[in-house]
């Protein structure tokens, strides 16, 4: 499956906003970099990537804010092209993967230990051989990947066990003539969910969900509601949420899994839109049979690139009808349609912030 959403859509496996003749890889970076600015994502941080897949975003985000990064999954396939892909970066000192499970967070790298102490140095201590001081500020994002989690609860009860609670940094650290406070842990998500407008209740309704779960390989499909509750059953304060997707863009978030031709954005991008087409989809999946058949690709190859095929018609369904959304972020709730793309921006209780200006 990875190859194949790597050919079929690009090395971050996520959706984004687009406007008027934007690229698609401009697309995604900037949707990318959104998120690191409206965390305040900068040097001298050391940031936690919950579900990195191949480490698309987390190259960007670490060119984008140079910041350290340290890139979770569970997917030992994943992390072999996530590390070529970085060494070929030049980001290797930059960014480290980890093998591990984002419902087990605290076992693998014990409670609170992303803190942050004084802002005065501190020994160093190394996180899966990656050296940080002790007061450099932590954070955690993720991009579209808990939404495989078996609850919301349970995943983001974790990120905030290795989030240590209560602790406040100067903005001196970055600003030396202000005293300003900002929370010093904080996580961002771009959520995946159903929007509050989906009715499960309704047949079709609830077989768009399910035709997205079959070609995501996604558990069940949540209605934004409980990612909103979950993260303040768990303890999390949501600074902000939006959904990207009600913004009046004038291109759909969904735009290339409709596959046409006619509203690629780039030159480029015809080659990227028509592989959702028609057309590109049966050159696509009668190679794959061919492949198969000679034994270049594991058997099954066929059949995950058909589930992938049902789980972009259902997106765009939903995204057309209003219905669905995508996911967006734990501080911008993206809706538009019956699959929601939350964003949400949530810290830890017990910190003191003010801003220091407005978000990006």
């Amino acid at each position: 499956m990875t190859e194949l959403c790597e050919y079929g859509w690009a090395k971050s496996f996520h959706f984004s906003r687009f406007y008027k003749g934007e690229a698609f890889a401009a697309s995604l970076a900037r949707h990318e970099h959104y998120l690191a600015a409206q965390m305040s994502l900068r040097r001298g941080m050391c940031v936690l990537d919950v579900g990195c897949g191949v480490g698309g975003p987390a190259r960007e985000i670490a060119r984008f804010s140079d910041v350290k990064i340290v890139g979770l999954n569970n997917n030992e396939f994943q992390l072999g092209r996530a590390h070529r892909y970085t060494k070929a970066a030049g980001l290797e000192d930059q960014i480290q993967f980890v093998k591990g499970d984002f419902m087990k967070l605290s076992e693998q790298f014990g409670e609170n230990v992303f803190d942050a102490g004084a802002p005065s140095p501190m020994p160093s201590h190394m996180i899966h051989g990656i050296e940080y001081v002790n007061f450099c500020p932590y954070t955690v994002y993720v991009i579209e990947a808990t939404v495989h989690a078996p609850t919301w609860e349970g995943v983001y009860g974790e990120i905030l066990k290795v989030l240590k609670p209560g602790g406040v940094v100067s903005s001196a650290l970055w600003h030396p003539t202000e005293r300003q406070c900002l929370p010093l842990y904080q996580l961002g998500v771009y959520e995946w969910c159903m929007t509050d407008r989906w009715d499960p209740s309704i047949p079709d309704h609830k077989s768009l969900a399910h035709e997205i779960e079959l070609g995501s390989g996604i558990p069940e499909m949540r209605p934004l509601s409980k990612a909103r509750d979950a993260l303040k059953t768990v303890g999390f304060h949501i600074e902000h949420e939006e959904d990207l997707a009600e913004r009046p863009d004038a291109v759909p978030w969904y735009y290339p899994l409709e596959g046409d031709i006619f509203k690629a954005q780039t030159t480029w991008d015809y080659f990227t839109v028509w592989r959702m087409s028609w057309s590109g989809q049966l050159v696509t999946h009668n190679a794959l049979r061919l492949l198969e058949f000679l034994r270049v690709v594991p058997k099954g190859t066929w059949e995950v690139g058909e589930k992938l095929r049902i789980a972009g018609d259902a997106l765009v369904k939903g995204g057309q009808t209003k219905v669905g959304r995508p996911p967006r972020s734990l501080n911008i709730f993206l809706t538009e349609c019956i699959t929601h793309y939350a964003a949400f921006y949530a810290n830890v209780p017990g910190h003191r912030a003010e801003a220091l200006g407005p978000r990006a």
